[in-house]
């Protein structure tokens, strides 16, 4: 059951979470002083969560290369770690248990002469994977499970989810990997039917916990029906660019990620900021999820990714009954999620566009990049919301900075309208 793949995947991550600790590189200089080093002495521990800091006093010699701590982490895996001669503290971490381990340092001379070992007694505290696996929370999500963990030591982990397949053998299911503070993820694509799921965290180390196990009846949603949607054009509403029908905001729910896109009017005039565009879905639903597909452009190798009017932050506003018009609350201004305005919008939430995957500077990019670009921007909305039926997308800010214009390739919502 558990992947060492995973294991190899996560100590990538971890290589990047600790790029800025010193590289244990010691280059042996020759020396014909084959002298016994001195061993460290006044050994002190600080123990932390995963591992200690040993701080020592070395031998007065000139002829020292490094010290070397060896040492286990678990019941079979043993590691090395190793500090120069111009320190005197040497960090061991890895441990799998907050409990007593032995670890032993040795002096080597620039001659590959060592000491007389030195054994001291560490005891971390909770590591960061353990102190993760009870805050696991597996609750019913539109179409499967709604995952959190936190994460408070802000450590490389691995949340790795368990299911049954279709002989009933439990196997891997979805990997997540993180060194934030905290994890939010749904899996969907399952039937209303109970289903079994498990959590287990892993770290860089191949320490694992426990697996954490409930049973969880996924919530029933269908993605909803684009023949049925609508333009609803309210008069504080945006205008498309030119005003022509060739930017309208039907275009959001053609089924095209292609030119052309919904594009308003560019300036706006007279400008309004922020500002928003109605539609109406064609029938009422407690919607649970939603994807935005931001314009590419013509030219696919350049194009308007993470820039020009895709949003960067905006806000869903939704109804059941018929829409009556207002000036729309800025960002400063929102009332809570669930909450509505003065004429009865209810705010479905403030949402923000992900940064692009490489961190490559605009124009660059990647074909990762763009593959995540077209694919999509996944939202979810809280399950407290009620059922709605007219869309107001409000725009807040566009990624070009702007913030006169706005455009959008597709819109695509999920949810249960019966």
């Amino acid at each position: 059951m558990r992947n060492r793949i995973t294991i190899a995947l996560l100590m990538t991550l971890a290589a990047a979470h600790f790029g800025c600790t010193k590289t244990d590189s010691y280059n042996t200089i020759v020396s014909t002083d084959k002298t016994k080093p001195g061993p460290v002495t006044n050994v002190q521990v600080t123990n932390f969560s995963g591992g200690a800091i040993l701080t020592y006093t070395l031998p007065n010699s000139q002829n020292i290369l490094y010290v070397q701590a060896n040492y286990m982490i678990n019941a079979k895996d043993s590691r090395q770690a190793k500090s120069s001669y111009y320190s005197d503290t040497v960090t061991v971490s890895g441990f799998a248990q907050s409990q007593d381990y032995q670890v032993t340092l040795t002096v080597v001379s620039r001659a590959n002469v060592s000491s007389d070992p030195v054994t001291v007694t560490v005891h971390p505290t909770t590591p960061p994977y353990l102190l993760a696996i009870p805050t696991v929370k597996m609750v019913p999500d539109f179409g499967g499970v709604n995952i959190t963990v936190a994460n408070p030591a802000k450590a490389p982990i691995g949340i790795i989810v368990i299911g049954p397949d279709s002989t009933g053998k439990l196997q891997i299911i979805d990997q997540n990997y993180t060194n934030q503070d905290s994890s939010n993820f749904s899996l969907r694509g399952y039937d209303t039917l109970p289903r079994q799921f498990g959590v287990y965290i892993t770290d860089q180390w191949n320490n694992y916990s426990d697996t954490v196990y409930a049973t969880i009846k996924p919530i029933y949603e269908v993605e909803m029906n684009k023949s049925l949607f609508k333009k609803y054009t309210l008069p504080s509403d945006v205008l498309p660019f030119d005003d022509q029908s060739y930017w309208d905001v039907q275009n959001l729910w053609d089924n095209n990620i292609n030119e052309p896109t919904y594009n308003t009017e560019q300036p706006i005039t007279p400008l309004v900021w922020p500002s928003w565009v109605t539609f109406d879905m064609g029938e009422s639903a407690k919607l649970s999820r939603f994807n935005l597909v931001g314009r590419t452009g013509d030219n696919p190798t350049g194009g308007f990714m993470w820039g020009y009017g895709t949003p960067q932050a905006f806000v869903l506003w939704g109804r059941p009954d018929v829409p009556m018009d207002e000036n729309m609350p800025d960002s400063t201004n929102l009332p809570p999620v669930g909450g509505t305005t003065a004429n009865g919008w209810i705010n479905l939430g403030e949402y923000h566009s992900p940064a692009k995957p490489s961190g490559l500077p605009n124009p660059q990019f990647t074909s990762a990049d763009l593959a995540f670009w077209q694919a999509g921007f996944n939202f979810n909305f809280a399950l407290t919301l009620p059922k709605v039926r007219y869309i107001r997308f409000e725009c807040l800010t566009n990624m070009g900075g702007t913030n006169n214009f706005f455009d959008m390739n597709e819109l695509t919502f999920w949810g249960d309208p019966r």
